[in-house]
């Protein structure tokens, strides 16, 4: 089993360029099963979850291509509308695939979703949906089965909460029903009007993706299209907080800064100084500890749940206490006890973690517990004194493509052990 081995100390310094966003690319792919039309996505990042998706998609009948950071999906026969426990296991995104698998075939049978084990993620927001646009559901075994012989029609859906997986999935049904479908208190996450832009690219009528209230008028076929996956908003903040708590000087490059205004905001107030400096890229300077700024996360465009763990490493060496608030998973802390194994004095009282920041971490051995705890104690033990070994780092390797390359190019001392052919590295 892989680990990665990382000597602190050293400040970053050089480009970071960000890749292809895996959270775009997984519902963009998906939606690759309505058309009987090649469509060819770039920027699609190697990472494990892509490969685990593109497996999926091979599965149900549709031909893959893959070159150089582009997947073209022929999907001209689907075999099987279904989803596979085996295929899907480790990914909570096999959910995605219900909604275009009725909306094409008339039925599909999808596994419950797998992947991280961070709180629950309930699909019965997604079930609820698509029952509202006519289909029948039965969930028993481990999996969920949606029938609509007659084909889906228009309907008007509320959500409950807010669900990025569901917002989407319920896009790619409504696209092909009879009629228009109104979602309200829709996601607005990038990722989620990125999957509409291409959508409209096949030519489907989608209005107001990105905002809470999104309108589909179905039509009776998609076509072929060519579309360029956003960057990894995910990736950036990552980086952006790794040039921060090394205290280096980065320029992290290929992203969209206004998809982590809310991350560079908190950043600056705690020291950071962060430009700017082009189109397309940030300069991240930071010179000592920061001072503690507490944080909550929200959906989009509030701070995201999902650099919540890397924010927190930064604030285990920040002046001061630091309060985290977690509202969207009820279970995404455990990365701290992780942290607390190199020095970090973190309490953790129900959603809210407490951090009273340190002067030093010091390199432990540690292991993640999922994707972006993976993230966390990288970004700590880039800082920490000594070597820290972080085990299961195939967490990792779901979401990050190439990590250990990016950040060893820009000056860390951080070096794979064990490695063995990376599945999706070749994506």
């Amino acid at each position: 089993m892989d680990k990665f081995r990382i000597v602190g100390g050293t400040p970053l310094s050089g480009e970071l360029p960000v890749s292809g966003s895996k959270n775009s690319a997984l519902p963009a792919l998906a939606a690759c099963l309505l058309t009987d039309e090649p469509v060819e996505l770039g920027r699609i990042p190697g990472v494990k979850d892509i490969a685990t998706m593109q497996s999926l998609l091979e599965y149900t009948g549709a031909r893959v291509e893959r070159r150089a950071g582009t997947v073209t999906v022929h999907a001209k026969h689907l075999e099987r509308a279904e989803a596979p426990y085996d295929v899907v296991k480790t990914m909570r995104a096999s959910s995605l695939v219900l909604g275009p698998l009725v909306a094409r075939t008339g039925s599909a049978r999808v596994s419950m979703p797998g992947g991280c084990a961070i709180g629950a993620r309930p699909i019965n927001m997604h079930v609820t949906a698509l029952e509202q646009l006519g289909a029948t559901i039965e969930q028993s075994h481990g999996y969920v089965e949606a029938r609509a012989p007659e084909g889906l029609r228009g309907a008007n859906v509320s959500f409950d909460r807010i669900t990025v997986t569901g917002t989407e999935d319920v896009l790619m049904a409504a696209v092909l029903a009879k009629g228009e479908t109104v979602i309200r208190n829709a996601a607005r996450e990038p990722e989620v009007k990125d999957l509409a832009a291409l959508l409209n690219k096949m030519g489907a009528k989608i209005e107001g993706a990105g905002t809470s209230i999104v309108r589909i008028k179905g039509v009776e076929k998609l076509r072929g299209a060519e579309h360029e996956i956003i960057p990894d908003r995910i990736e950036a903040g990552t980086f952006v907080l790794a040039a921060a708590i090394s205290q280096g000087d980065v320029v992290v490059s290929n992203c969209q800064p206004e998809h982590v205004a809310a991350l560079t905001v908190k950043m600056q107030r705690a020291g950071a100084e962060v430009d700017e400096t082009q189109a397309g890229a940030l300069r991240v300077r930071c010179s000592g500890r920061p001072k503690a700024v507490d944080m909550t996360t929200e959906e989009y465009p509030g701070f995201a749940t999902d650099l919540q763990a890397q924010y927190m490493a930064w604030m285990t060496v920040a002046h001061g206490i630091t309060f985290v608030t977690e509202t969207i998973f009820e279970n995404r802390f455990m990365h701290a006890l992780e942290l607390a194994r190199m020095g970090a004095n973190i309490r953790i009282e129900g959603r809210q973690a407490i951090v009273a920041g340190e002067q030093r971490l010091m390199g432990a051995q540690v292991q993640a517990s999922d994707l972006r705890a993976s993230a966390s104690l990288v970004l700590a033990a880039l800082v920490a004194t000594g070597e820290t070994t972080i085990d299961r780092v195939y967490h990792m390797d779901r979401g990050y493509e190439r990590i250990e390359q990016k950040l060893a190019a820009v000056g860390a001392n951080i070096q794979r052990v064990g490695e063995t052919m990376r599945v999706g590295a070749e994506v």
